[in-house]
This record gives structure tokens, C-alpha cells and sequence, in this order.
């Protein structure tokens, strides 16, 4: 799914988004499956193949001029095992794709797992080059004297948040406190799920940076999002 700076409406990168196209079932949806990867411990090996081939399109949308970033998710499961760090550097290697261009997101919930063992996980993924982000941000429980110390590059605003801004003072109100802490750390924001012209005018007088949602884009395949950039 394409992501838009919310200023300008520039196109500034995608987020890899899961599907199993099922032989009989047909397009299955990621809740549907990824309990059943995270419990049988095959979201690890999964996880690894949605790296190299992230990366590997990420290349090939670099070498046609297109310099954006790509964004995948990573679980808590893969991030505890050993070979994260292995998959990530192998990922970038295959494909020499440009580490500062790959955005790894996590959720809050998997970084209050263990704190002291994901700080110096995450600085060791840091050491690789990529950027770091925090998904779903404001639903978790995450400490804020934690999160000063976790190496986080960006904030993702989730969309519980996003749909209530325009209709309700607490979401507006919860929006403009999420983005002013993400300010004052010196990270970048990113708004989820904006679906309308009145969220976006609002997001951009909060000076969130960038946005998704169906308002710019679905989620698109690799064709879809080629006709999406030559437009």
C-alpha cells in the first residue's frame, strides 16, 4: 500500500502487505493466517521470505528511478529469534537494495516484551542501516520512559485514531498528542487508514509528515502500484 506525504501528496514509499491466495478458499486475509504462522513458529521462515522478496522489489523499483522506501512488518516471534538479524542482512545483500530505504515496523506491544533485550536487538538491526518504526502507535503500553530509549526512527498513528478526528474532540485530541510527543522526540509521523479529504486537511494542520489509507490507494499488487507511480 502506497504511503503520500501528506503536505505535498508526493508518493514517498509502500508497506508490504501479506496475502495467501489459497487454491480453493481464494484471497485469504492476514488475520485469518497469521495466528496460525505465529503459533506454529512458521512466521519465522515466512517472515524471512517477505524480507528478501521486499527487498528484493525495492530494488527493482530503485533500478527503474524510484527511490522510495518499502515497509515490512516484523513479529514479535521472528524478532526474538536469532536469525532476524542474519535474514535482514541477507535480504539486503541479494537484492543490494539501499538499507536506509527498508523500514522495519514493529508493534508497541512487541517492544514492552522484554525492553532490555529488544534495545540492544533493535541496535543491532539499527547497525545495519535500516530505519526502525513503531506500528499501530497509541494502542499498546508502551512506557514513555522506555520509549526515549528504544533506536525508533518514525511513529505510526493507527487508525482507531484516524477515523475519529474528524467527528470526535478526544480522537482529534489523542491525534494532536500522539504527533506532538512524536515531534519532540525528533520522529517522523505516520497517519493509518485516512479515507477522507477532511481527515487529511486535518492531519496536515496537526503537521503529521505522512499518510495511508484508502483515500490515496488500496493495497495494490506489483502491477497496480507501476501504473500508480507512472500516474
Amino acid at each position: 500500500q502506497p504511503t503520500i506525504n501528506l503536505a505535498t501528496g508526493a508518493f514517498t514509499g509502500v508497506e508490504a502487505l501479506l496475502r495467501w491466495r489459497h487454491p480453493v478458499k481464494g484471497v485469504i486475509m492476514p488475520n485469518d493466517f497469521i495466528p496460525a504462522l505465529e503459533s506454529s513458529g512458521m512466521i519465522v521462515p515466512v517472515g524471512s521470505w517477505v524480507l528478501h522478496e521486499a527487498c528484493r522489489q525495492g530494488a527493482l523499483w530503485h533500478d527503474q528511478g524510484y527511490h522510495f522506501t518499502v515497509s515490512v512488518n516484523i513479529s514479535g516471534k521472528q524478532l526474538e529469534h536469532d536469525r532476524i538479524i542474519d535474514d535482514v542482512r541477507a535480504a539486503l545483500s541479494a537484492s543490494n537494495f539501499d538499507p536506509t530505504k527498508l523500514i522495519l515496523e514493529l508493534t508497541e506491544t512487541t517492544l514492552m516484551h522484554d525492553v532490555d533485550f529488544t534495545i540492544s536487538r533493535l541496535e543491532t538491526l539499527k547497525a545495519l542501516g535500516v530505519h526502525l518504526a513503531i506500528d499501530d502507535f497509541g494502542t499498546g503500553y508502551s512506557s514513555m520512559a522506555y520509549l526515549r530509549q528504544f533506536p525508533i526512527d518514525i511513529l505510526k498513528i493507527d487508525r482507531s485514531f484516524v477515523s475519529g478526528i474528524v467527528d470526535t474532540k478526544e480522537a482529534a485530541a489523542l491525534v494532536h498528542t500522539l504527533v506532538q510527543l512524536g515531534k519532540t522526540l525528533g520522529l517522523e509521523t505516520i497517519a493509518e487508514g485516512i479515507e477522507s479529504d477532511e481527515q487529511r486537511r486535518q492531519l496536515v494542520e496537526e503537521r503529521v509528515d505522512v499518510g495511508q489509507g484508502f483515500l490515496f490507494a488500496r493495497p495494490l499488487d506489483v502491477e497496480a502500484v507501476n501504473r500508480f507511480l507512472a500516474d
